[in-house]
């Protein structure tokens, strides 16, 4: 015997992707040899749903993922659904001014991973601007 209704929906509101919107594209940065590795996870969606810009400085990670499948179904009652969705998430980095043809990134296995140059040391050593 199931619980009521109500009790199901209280049960389920923790997978709300509302609530867990904080839980979508977890990153983690790392270095390796002269280069800044961006590892974020995106399960569930396809290299074609993920989107990468340049703004200003910022390196925009963003994903859309539309459930195109429609199930019509009427013979099922369903009590909770969670697989007929739509998703979209978006984080930004700031990397600083370095040219999109520097930047490398891959999609396997749920995982988008991004390789971009550190800076040259010289461009970021100390200056001192003579006052006139």
């Amino acid at each position: 015997m199931f619980p009521s209704r109500m009790l199901l929906n209280n049960l389920f509101n923790d997978f709300d992707s509302t609530k867990n919107y904080d839980k979508l594209m977890k990153c983690d940065i790392y270095e390796e040899n002269n280069f800044n590795i961006f590892e974020i996870d995106l399960p569930g969606f396809k290299k074609d749903d993920i989107k990468l810009d340049l703004e200003n400085g910022y390196l925009v990670v963003s994903a859309e993922k539309k459930n195109t499948e429609e199930n019509n179904d009427e013979n099922k009652n369903y009590i909770h659904r969670e697989r007929y969705y739509h998703t979209k998430c978006e984080r930004s980095f700031y990397i600083g001014e370095i040219s999109e043809n520097n930047i490398k990134a891959t999609f396997n296995d749920g995982i988008l991973k991004i390789k971009i140059p550190k800076e040259d040391e010289q461009q970021k050593s100390k200056k001192t601007i003579s006052i006139d």
